[in-house]
């Protein structure tokens, strides 16, 4: 299906309206997954020509996101990952969560950016950064689309070395689907339980009669509010 390829246009605006010089893209990825860290990436890309075929990450094949993921690295002018772990996660709800990794990456970059593009229509990052956010900004904004192919190429692939790993996911599936739910996902925890790499607050507890006593209560109804939509969703 054709689409619009991402532009500079927010970037530009950033700078022209705040005189800011060095603005950074930021997309997360593993919101919705049942097992695995919530990973962000931070990319700072200028005003160039972007590589050919670069888009929001979803809209891309598998094969194309690893073709085209080495091209990213090296054309970007500077890039940053993130991540929250399933137990911080627990602990702190997703939001808090999504927080603490976009800020383990914004600050792994080499410059602190003047600004920030968040995809999305929630600011999950709040002050000191200033923030612009952008829905659907993985697929109209460079930077944001770039931040989005790493960080979905990188989780994927820690992913599927933690299936291959560990003796304990192996039954999960992890090089298919990520953490995120699937059938093959379901059923192997309907037989085995969760493992040390799944989150235990998430709602799919309550569908596993059998493992239900390990559900950890969230932190508040305020933070589970925020986090309801998009655990069931699939993102292979």
């Amino acid at each position: 299906m054709p689409y619009e390829p991402p532009t500079h246009t927010v970037e530009r605006s950033i700078r022209a309206t705040t005189g800011a010089r060095t603005v950074a893209g930021v997309d997360e990825v593993g919101r919705g997954a049942w097992a695995g860290p919530v990973t962000v990436c931070a990319a700072i890309t200028g005003l160039r020509r972007p590589p050919e075929g670069l888009t929001d990450s979803k809209l891309l094949t598998p094969r194309r996101r690893a073709e085209l993921e080495p091209v990213l690295r090296n054309w970007v002018t500077a890039f940053a990952l993130g991540d929250a772990s399933p137990q911080e996660i627990d602990d702190l709800g997703m939001t808090a969560a999504l927080r603490l990794a976009a800020v383990r990456a914004l600050e792994g970059l080499p410059v602190r950016p003047d600004a920030v593009i968040l995809d999305g229509k929630h600011d999950y990052l709040g002050v000191p950064w200033k923030v612009r956010t952008v829905i659907k900004g993985d697929q109209s904004c460079i930077a944001v689309a770039a931040a989005s192919v790493i960080a979905k190429v990188h989780r994927d692939r820690m992913m599927a070395e933690l299936g291959a790993a560990s003796e304990d996911c192996g039954d999960f599936a992890f090089d298919a689907n990520a953490g995120y739910p699937s059938p093959v996902h379901r059923a192997a925890l309907e037989e085995r339980g969760p493992t040390a790499h799944h989150r235990l607050s998430w709602s799919y507890l309550d569908g596993l009669p059998r493992w239900q006593h390990l559900k950890k209560v969230r932190i508040s109804a305020e933070a589970a509010a925020l986090e309801s939509g998009g655990q069931l969703g699939f993102e292979f």
